[in-house]
């Protein structure tokens, strides 16, 4: 599970959301809309996510 990766996508902005999930959004490395990002797949980043599903979208890699 070590080499997995997943690809995140930011397909709705962050702008009216609340502080946390800006901050989340920024932490995932996604800046602007459409913006894709590698990370590895891992419990981590599978929570972070999970708690902005309605900002982004999620794939294997």
């Amino acid at each position: 599970m070590a080499d997995k990766k997943i690809k995140v996508t930011l397909v709705k902005s962050p702008i009216g959301a609340i502080p946390k999930h800006k901050a989340t959004v920024a932490a995932l490395g996604l800046k602007k809309l459409g913006s894709v990002n590698e990370l590895p797949d891992n419990e981590a980043v599978r929570g972070m996510c999970q708690a902005v599903r309605h900002l982004v979208k999620v794939e294997e890699a």
